[in-house]
């Protein structure tokens, strides 16, 4: 006979059931101890019971929310060209402490930043745009400091960056004298 899930069974032991959802869940992707709190509670575990298997998996670095948010700066920079302040959102959100977050975010240097903001405009770019009318400008420089706001860049180096993609494309494009 199949036995229930652990967290099914009445008679199970809340220990146990803490271990077999937090050892469930890192097996899917990292998480960050608040992450993993939140899922204990969800599942009904006494608060006691979670913080204590949560100090265990600490203390043997099963749980690491500095190493955590390392990996997730690296991950969603590189990935979804995220800037510093929508990684730092991201990072508060999973319950990470204020001070880990910005060493994580360290990694991250203002060249880093206005590579990646450059490369998002310049993938927008298309050859039949028409940048030089004016209003044709307008109309994309505010379509793409929006989507640089939506990943956190400040919204003065989104219209620099704009603006500077902007130009030098209209270089490329103008005839050589």
């Amino acid at each position: 006979m199949k036995r229930p899930a652990p967290e099914l069974d009445p008679e199970a032991n809340p220990a146990s059931v803490a271990r077999a959802i937090i050892l469930r869940q890192l097996t899917n992707s990292p998480k960050s101890r608040h992450q993993l709190a939140l899922k204990l509670a969800e599942r009904h575990v006494p608060d006691d019971v979670a913080e204590a298997v949560l100090d265990r998996f600490e203390e043997v670095k099963l749980i690491d929310d500095a190493e955590f948010a390392q990996l997730w700066v690296r991950s969603r920079q590189q990935n979804r060209s995220l800037a510093r302040g929508a990684l730092k959102r991201e990072l508060a959100e999973k319950g990470i402490a204020p001070h880990l977050a910005e060493e994580a975010l360290s990694q991250v240097s203002d060249e880093d930043e206005r590579e990646s903001a450059e490369s998002l405009v310049r993938r927008k770019l298309r050859g039949s745009m028409n940048l030089a009318d004016r209003e044709e400008r307008e109309k994309y420089t505010r379509r793409w400091v929006a989507m640089l706001a939506r990943k956190g860049y400040p919204p003065s180096s989104a219209f620099h960056t704009v603006a500077a993609v902007i130009d030098e494309f209209l270089a490329r494009q103008s005839p050589q004298e």
